[in-house]
């Protein structure tokens, strides 16, 4: 892991994330806009179910594939 290394949300975890969690909160955020979450996999769940009980979760997608279609977007 380096200093570029993306790392895991969860508070207090330094490992390497390999999650995506998109969501938003709908009295803050227009409906497309989308915060991002970075989660190892033993965070995943947690903090997945952390988000989907406000009803803020939208997308969980691996990083690399999120990477993949931030470069794709321009």
């Amino acid at each position: 892991m380096n200093d570029e290394t993306p790392i895991c949300s969860a508070k207090g975890c330094r490992t390497a994330a390999v999650w995506v969690l998109a969501w938003n909160n709908p009295k803050l955020h227009t409906p497309e806009r989308r915060k991002t979450w970075l989660a190892c996999d033993e965070h995943r769940e947690h903090l997945a179910q952390f988000l989907g009980m406000r009803g803020f979760l939208k997308d969980v997608v691996a990083l690399a594939e999120w990477e993949q279609r931030s470069a794709a977007d321009g």
